[in-house]
């Protein structure tokens, strides 16, 4: 039988790229969807990756089309993966009182949520038609409540999480498992620049180890690490007022005029 095949965005660096190295090294296939073609092949040369283990495809999951074009030609070289992770996303500060900060919005919902979805689109009817498939977004424990100075990610992380919820559905009785993973702080480009503290931070090898497990399982939602998992329902429960103070002067994302990153 064939090597199982994972597709995977978001694959140049961060929580995506060790996703790919974990299933590489437990013999799978990869498919690495990402804007920066160059620094995967650097990646890839850097760990002796076999010519015949991966395909790298140059995409902007911002632009739907691109990243179906992406999947299709994937679908069409290597065949119709076992596994679609969802990965690529941003993480830019906001003020809605900032006019320029309305268009930061729009371009996270644009990356984090129709991304998302253009990534699944190109897979649901074939693996539907097959039986059997796992599509996998990356969600956040931020989608769980808003943070000050993160509304657009918080408000795009829960879109994760509710859309995926009504995927889950849709695909009920399929064999298609749809996993919601809400990583908790993993130490990645993104997370470095936070200016409070990160409880329970994890190594990004050590989240894919978690996530990967999950995912075989066909979990359809799980935060991690466990420790977040037990937060994240401490704060759901919360009440607004408790949360409020809690939170007041509690140090905010960079804004993109501030210099924050965006992948």
């Amino acid at each position: 039988m064939a090597q199982p095949l994972a597709f995977i965005t978001g694959a140049s660096s961060g929580i995506g790229q060790a996703l790919a190295l974990h299933y590489l090294q437990a013999g799978w296939r990869v498919a690495l969807a990402a804007r920066r073609e160059d620094r995967m092949k650097s990646w890839l040369k850097a760990h002796t990756a076999s010519a015949s283990s991966y395909e790298i495809y140059s995409c902007d999951v911002s632009r739907p089309d691109s990243v179906i074009a992406a999947a299709q030609a994937c679908i069409a070289r290597q065949g119709l993966p076992d596994v679609v992770i969802a990965n690529a996303g941003i993480s830019i500060g906001m003020d809605t009182a900032e006019r320029a900060d309305i268009d930061v919005m729009a371009r996270v919902l644009a990356t984090n949520n129709l991304g998302m979805a253009a990534t699944f689109h190109p897979f649901v009817a074939p693996m539907r038609a097959r039986g059997s498939g796992r599509l996998v977004g990356i969600a956040s424990v931020a989608g769980i409540r808003g943070l000050p100075g993160h509304g657009a990610y918080c408000a795009s992380k829960a879109a994760v999480i509710s859309y995926c919820e009504s995927l889950r559905g849709e695909l009920r009785g399929t064999g298609v498992r749809v996993v919601t993973l809400s990583p908790g702080y993993v130490d990645t480009p993104l997370t470095r620049e936070n200016r409070y503290a990160m409880p329970f931070l994890m190594r990004p090898e050590a989240f894919a180890a978690q996530a990967a497990r999950a995912i075989a399982a066909g979990t359809s939602y799980r935060v991690i690490p466990w420790q977040m998992g037990v937060v994240a329902k401490l704060l759901r429960a919360l009440p607004d007022a408790l949360l409020d103070r809690l939170l007041a002067g509690r140090p905010r994302k960079h804004r993109q005029a501030q210099g924050g990153r965006t992948d």
